[in-house]
Formats: structure tokens, C-alpha cells, sequence
């Protein structure tokens, strides 16, 4: 055992309750999850920066000592890596996302570059047994995922958000819903179901009124799949609606063909089920016409409107009231309009 001072503590790490003066063991699982600390090789320009535990962003430079999660990545617009199968002190990995995702990259966006190269300090550990100086490796997550926990929204309703992509507006939408519903007096609660570890969206949601949120990595998921994405979408709803809020908004990370478990998600029954409106955010017009196919035709959902760039002007706008006859609507410029369409189909639900 050895002790390190880190310099940053990615957000990965939130419910662990880290100080920055730490203990590290030389023995290494490779298992999604664990906390490791390493030490930062290289200095970059582009997607440079990682988000802490407090929720600000922090710049990365060389030398820094960082505390992350081992874990993997499939992003189209950004790295995409896999999780160690060893580990040992010395070894190189790589800074996968901005949340603090730590594993080996195999690919790499044009936009974002080469990532940071990381030289593998030790696993971080906590002393849960009181009185005894015992370690054991820490881990992401506030509580254990319930793989077979069954879904109980209580009556409540949810307002899901699908894209077509990773950055298709999904965050943007779903704040936009969470603020114009909460201006209408309605108890909004959010939650992020699918992706890679980072807490921005989420933050994002509150900042716009939700009244709680939560996120997959709550349940120690670093990086979401086709095997776990339901169990974490049936614990989320059930673990909101619990408090009974009026209305539960649900994004779903990443694209609807993405790695990230989508598919899965909407072919769950009880799930589908449980979402009373489900938004569709699209790149562009031909990305909403395939989206929209998707979700009618494998999945038997019908979209209420399609929001996202593909909404940016009247051209897209006409396009998918033309080809898809479903309303569009921008969630930037036409925030307002959008949480009222929305208020409007949970109406009777909401007052029931």
C-alpha cells in the first residue's frame, strides 16, 4: 500500500466520497468500475478537459494525477476502447471521456484527437470496516444494480427522448420539457439511462427544474450495454417514482442503433409499456425518417414530434410533417412550444 496525492477526481467517482489524499494497492482487478489512479503523460488542446466530482470542468495537463473508472467506450464522435483484461502499475491506458472512463483506446474521432496516455499509478482504496485498516478497491456507483428488479412506475407518467445519434439535442430537449413542464406547476424528476459516465446532463436537468435526478452510474454502470441498459432503466423509473413526482423524463443516451443498450431498452414490453410520450431527436431529415421508421415499425412506437437539428429551420420542419407526418419542433428556438405539446399529451394522465 502507498499513498498518493491526486489532483483531480473524475465524476465517475462522485458517490465514493474520495479525499484527494489517497491509498493505492498494487494489486489491480480489471473489472468494470474499479478506481484506479494514474498519472497524466501528455498535454492536449482538444477534448482536454475532465468533469469532477463537484460537477466543474476541470483542464487536464500533463503530470496530473487523475482518479477514474476502468471501463470501455463505442462512441461514433469520440474514442472508442475496451477494458483492460490486466493491470499493473506502469502500464499505459487511456482517458476514454470527460467523466473519467479509463481503458484502452482502439480508435479515435478525427474531431477529439489522440486522448491523454495515462501511466497506471494503483487501484484507489477505501476502509469500510471501521476501526481496521483494511482496504478494499473502491468502485464506482452509490448502491448495486438489482438485475431482476421489477418496474413499478407507480401511475406515473414518462416522457422518454430517443435519438437517431449521439449529440442529436436530447439533452437540450429534455431540459427544455423539464423547464416548461415545471413552469406549468408539474413535480418534474429525470434520469439518463444509457452512455458513458458523465454527470453533465443530468446536472444539466436540474439546473433546468427537475426536482431529482439520477443517472446509470449511480448503480456502479461505468459504461452501459444491450445486457444491462433495461435492469437500469426499470431501476431508475422505479427509484424516482417512488417519491411520486407528477411526471419522469428519461433520456436515452447515445443512437437507437448505437452500443449502448437503446434497442434493448425499447424492446422490453413493460418498459415500452411505461413510456406515455416518446420524443424523437434527429441530425437531420433523413435521420428522422429512419429514426421514425424504427421506432414504428421494430418497436411499434409512434413518435410524438421530432426535435433536434434536423429541426433548425422550416426546411427541415417541412420535410418531417411532409415524409413523416409527425410535427417538428426546435428545442432551442421553440422551447416553449415543445413542453406545451408535450403538457398537452399527458394532460388527462397528469390530472388523473
Amino acid at each position: 500500500m502507498k499513498s498518493i496525492l491526486a489532483d483531480k477526481i473524475a465524476s465517475v467517482a462522485q458517490h465514493s466520497e474520495l479525499s484527494h489524499e489517497l491509498r493505492l494497492s498494487n494489486d489491480i482487478p480489471c473489472e468494470e468500475g474499479v478506481l484506479v489512479a494514474v498519472r497524466v503523460l501528455n498535454n492536449k488542446t482538444r477534448y482536454n478537459q475532465l468533469e469532477l466530482t463537484s460537477g466543474r470542468m476541470a483542464t487536464v495537463k500533463q503530470g496530473d494525477i487523475v482518479v477514474g473508472a476502468l471501463g470501455h467506450r463505442k462512441a461514433l464522435r469520440g474514442y472508442s476502447g475496451h477494458l483492460p483484461t490486466t493491470l499493473q502499475p506502469g502500464d499505459l491506458v487511456q482517458l476514454l471521456n470527460i467523466g473519467g472512463v479509463l481503458g484502452l483506446c482502439d480508435s479515435a474521432n478525427p474531431d477529439v484527437g489522440p486522448p491523454f496516455d495515462c501511466e497506471v499509478l494503483g487501484t484507489v482504496l477505501h476502509f469500510p470496516y471501521l476501526g481496521e485498516r483494511i482496504g478494499v478497491p473502491a468502485r464506482a456507483g452509490r448502491q448495486t444494480l438489482d438485475h431482476n428488479a421489477p418496474l413499478d412506475t407507480k401511475g406515473v407518467p414518462v416522457v422518454a427522448l430517443a435519438g437517431t445519434c449521439m449529440d442529436s439535442g436530447k439533452t437540450a430537449a429534455a431540459c427544455a420539457i423539464v423547464g416548461r413542464l415545471r413552469h406549468l406547476g408539474l413535480d418534474v424528476a429525470a434520469c439518463k439511462a444509457t452512455g458513458v459516465a458523465l454527470r453533465r446532463d443530468i446536472l444539466t436537468m436540474q439546473d433546468a427544474g427537475a426536482s431529482a435526478t439520477m443517472i446509470f452510474s449511480d448503480f456502479g454502470i461505468v459504461t452501459t450495454t444491450a445486457a444491462n441498459g433495461p435492469a437500469l432503466t426499470r431501476n431508475l423509473l422505479t427509484s424516482l417514482a417512488a417519491a411520486k413526482p407528477d411526471v419522469i423524463v428519461l433520456e436515452l443516451g447515445d443512437g437507437l442503433l448505437g452500443a449502448y443498450g437503446v434497442e434493448a431498452i425499447l424492446t422490453d414490453a413493460a418498459i415500452r409499456d411505461a413510456l406515455t410520450v416518446v420524443v424523437l431527436c434527429a441530425n437531420d431529415p433523413v435521420s428522422a425518417w429512419g429514426g421514425a421508421k424504427i421506432l414504428r415499425e421494430q418497436f411499434g412506437i409512434e413518435p410524438a414530434v421530432v426535435t433536434g437539428p434536423a429541426t433548425d429551420n422550416a426546411v427541415g420542419v417541412d420535410q418531417i410533417r411532409e415524409r413523416m407526418a409527425l410535427p417538428g419542433i426546435n428545442a432551442l428556438t421553440s422551447g416553449v412550444a415543445l413542453g406545451d405539446l408535450v403538457a398537452g399529451l399527458l394532460g388527462k394522465q397528469v390530472a388523473a
